[in-house]
């Protein structure tokens, strides 16, 4: 077990380069099982997520090549076999072989998925949809199979914008019979990356990045290479670094469109930044305003990065609003952040939180990935030393994290617990 330990108050300045981005990996991957030839993912990050779907690909019969920052995945001897609980449960993304097997074998089974505990997060907009794609879903205790004779092409009207339920429906249609049109689809850059990849290797989708997607199906899916797009929730995430400690920090390998919506709230809050093509430089701001935030599905307000910016507004002069909309239980920030000096009280998902405050280092745990980009966020402003435990959440979805922040100017470091 190991732990983050942060000395605060240390200025940050230099560049940090963004690495690609987990939500489009963790899809990618599980997309690659469906060539009957050889693929080849660019700009792969180095997070614990990755290495969990190696796992499971290799489980599957599939052989990768692993270089530096691309996998090599050959998946022309592909089986069909039991991903088990011990796997599935790592991470809730495993999911997504739901869609690539039943696309591929026509019989998936596969046990619960894991990853972080944000509430209920059922997945029957997933399953609904592969009902309606013709497959029939048996529960054995956690274990899902599910089963089709063939797969047809039908309509599927999603009831809320969901971006797993999009991506494994994408998957789960691309060899299917005929045409699936998928409404109310959830528009996340991710999405674009996935369909891209899928393309690439000769499927037919249209509509990527649109509320109404359009698959037609087709019986060989062939090789292929795709780069994982820039992550803009890592981005996100030390774009506030910045706007708290930053001497011209630059976060470079972005694409800005994709973090309009936290661009917008920073100005809302006064912070002032440099933005060119592909990176964005940063200072620290002395005078934050409140304001108000409620999350959003895509372009709207990321939920991945409502819990970090409360860091931020926890400094701001004024009472702010955080009002989480995506997950019922997103909140496992919340009592460390009051135990560092934040004010910041809870309703119905609602956070109220009054500034400004003077964050003292303490001992806290990470509960969830973007719980703990909160604390880290919050230990790096703090006066005196932090301790984060339960740095595994963390290390999902921040490469080199010690690395990329000591080089910018920031005091921090992995220890033992003893």
């Amino acid at each position: 077990m190991k732990k983050l330990v942060i000395q605060g108050g240390k200025t940050l300045s230099g560049t940090i380069k963004i690495n690609g981005a987990k939500n489009s990996v963790v899809a990618l991957l599980p997309a690659a099982i469906l060539s009957d030839e050889e693929t080849t993912i660019y700009n792969v990050p180095h997070i614990t997520d990755v290495d969990v779907l190696k796992e499971i690909i290799e489980l599957l019969n599939g052989h990768l090549v692993v270089l530096e920052d691309s996998i090599q995945i050959d998946s022309k001897n592909i089986i069909n076999t039991t991903i088990p609980e011990e796997l599935s449960n790592k991470l809730r993304a495993s999911y997504y072989f739901m869609g690539a097997l039943l696309s591929r074998f026509k019989h998936v089974e596969i046990y619960f998925p894991g990853g972080c505990n944000f509430g209920a997060r059922q997945i029957d907009y997933h399953l609904k949809g592969f009902e309606a794609l013709g497959a029939t879903i048996t529960m054995e205790g956690s274990k899902f199979i599910i089963d089709a004779k063939e797969l047809k092409g039908t309509e599927i009207a999603l009831d809320f914008a969901s971006v797993g339920a999009t991506i494994n429906l994408m998957l789960a249609s691309v060899k299917a019979e005929g045409e699936t049109i998928i409404y109310n689809a959830a528009k996340e850059p991710e999405i674009v990356n996935v369909a891209s990849f899928l393309n690439n290797m000769g499927a037919k989708i249209r509509g990527a990045g649109t509320s109404t997607i359009k698959i037609t199906g087709v019986e060989k899916l062939g090789r292929a290479m795709v780069d994982v797009i820039p992550d803009r929730i890592e981005a996100g995430t030390y774009l506030i670094a910045g706007a708290l400690l930053g001497d011209n920090l630059t976060i470079a390998n972005i694409i800005p469109e994709h973090l309009s919506s936290l661009l917008v709230k920073l100005k809302e809050m006064n912070v002032k930044y440099k933005q060119s093509q592909n990176e964005i430089t940063i200072s620290k701001c002395e005078n934050l305003k409140a304001t108000d935030i409620k999350t959003q599905v895509y372009p709207g307000y990321p939920t991945d990065l409502a819990q970090p910016i409360c860091v931020l507004l926890a400094k701001a002069k004024g009472t702010s609003h955080v009002i989480e909309t995506i997950y019922e239980k997103r909140m496992g920030h919340v009592k460390y952040l009051q135990e560092m000096g934040a004010h910041i009280e809870v309703q119905n998902n609602v956070e109220t939180i009054t500034g400004p405050c003077e964050f003292l280092g303490t001992d806290v745990s990470a509960s969830d990935l973007r719980a703990g980009a909160t604390l880290f966020l919050a230990a790096l402003t703090a006066k005196g030393k932090t301790t984060i435990t339960n740095i595994e959440y963390i290390l999902r979805g921040y490469e080199n994290l010690v690395k990329k922040l000591s080089d910018v100017g920031a005091n921090i470091e992995i220890q033992e617990i003893e």
